[in-house]
């Protein structure tokens, strides 16, 4: 009869990320952020200026953007303990945070269309009015990021977390922060186009100055893939890492590693499955030991083969 309780041998599986702070300063955002853009989605209609109307559409899609943040962290944290998922909902921060870059890259490249439409059809502005509104739509803009940013270190992780690397880890909310800068990129472009239209009649730098500022969001969304489309696929820890345990592994008595998988499977967490050919055979807690080092590997099954003889 057994005498010790089975949860004493079970793994940790929640490595989701937390971040109830960022989650309310969102909400903050998407409520600014939605106002701004009916104010200036009104005012390109009223004033019949197109620059303005076409920012109003622009800051619907980050709205869009936000709310997918939002749904990530409130599925993730609804889903924390639900057994239909392999290793709790960790990766919700990633999709939304991949899912925001694609919105940001597709408002690039209608920006950019945009303001190639008007390099050669040029649209009748009213300066003040739309420099006006711009300049609120910067200010709202700041705003954000200064709510934004202010917590980006509060989030932390689920069970076994390493805390003090945690706080580079939140995609989701890195995706909300550069749908804001976006934002505000384009207002200060904006701006600085309409005051010198207005006052040096320099008409076609408006349209530059758009070109410039969603070949620069378009930067900001192709990293933002990059970032988080590896994790999405289950991307390997670093070579060097990698070899690092092998080493570890086979260093001791004559082990050799016969199969590996390492998966990222949270911010800073992976998973590792290694089976071993030795003729002198330990416990796997022999072997989880050897690994006690790798402080990433947070998940560590190993398969112990005994081969007598084995080189």
């Amino acid at each position: 009869m057994h005498t010790h309780k089975l949860s004493d041998w079970q793994h940790e599986h929640d490595f989701a990320i937390t971040n109830k702070k960022g989650e309310r300063r969102t909400k903050i955002v998407l409520i600014l952020t939605f106002f701004t853009m009916l104010l200036e989605i009104a005012a390109g209609i009223i004033f019949g200026s197109m620059a303005l109307l076409a920012d109003g559409w622009h800051m619907a899609t980050h709205v869009a953007a936000f709310m997918i943040t939002l749904f990530a962290y409130r599925y993730s944290r609804q889903h924390t303990h639900d057994e239909t998922f392999a290793f709790s909902t960790a990766k919700v921060s990633f999709l939304g945070g991949f899912a925001s870059s694609i919105a940001l890259g597709v408002v690039a490249l209608i920006m950019l269309i945009e303001a190639l439409q008007r390099l050669y059809i040029p649209h009748a502005i009213h300066f003040n009015e739309a420099i006006a509104v711009a300049s609120f739509g910067l200010a709202i803009n700041f705003i954000s990021a200064v709510l934004l940013q202010s917590h980006d270190h509060d989030h932390h992780s689920h069970g076994q977390a390493d805390h003090k690397h945690a706080h580079h880890h939140d995609h989701n909310l890195k995706a909300a922060y550069a749908h804001v800068l976006a934002d505000a990129l384009t207002s200060v472009l904006a701006i600085i186009a309409l005051l010198a239209a207005k006052y040096y009649g320099w008409l076609w730098l408006d349209p530059v100055m758009a070109m410039v500022g969603a070949l620069v969001i378009l930067r900001w969304s192709i990293g933002l893939v990059k970032e988080t489309a590896p994790i999405l696929l289950d991307e390997s820890i670093p070579p060097e890492y990698k070899a690092a345990i092998i080493t570890t592994l086979e260093s001791d008595a004559d082990n050799r590693i016969s199969d590996l998988h390492i998966w990222r499977v949270g911010p800073h967490h992976y998973a590792i499955i290694v089976a071993l050919v030795t003729d002198m055979p330990q416990a796997p807690d022999y072997y989880k030991k050897l690994l006690s080092q790798f402080k990433q590997l947070k998940h560590i099954t190993i398969e112990v083969n005994h081969c007598p003889g084995e080189a």
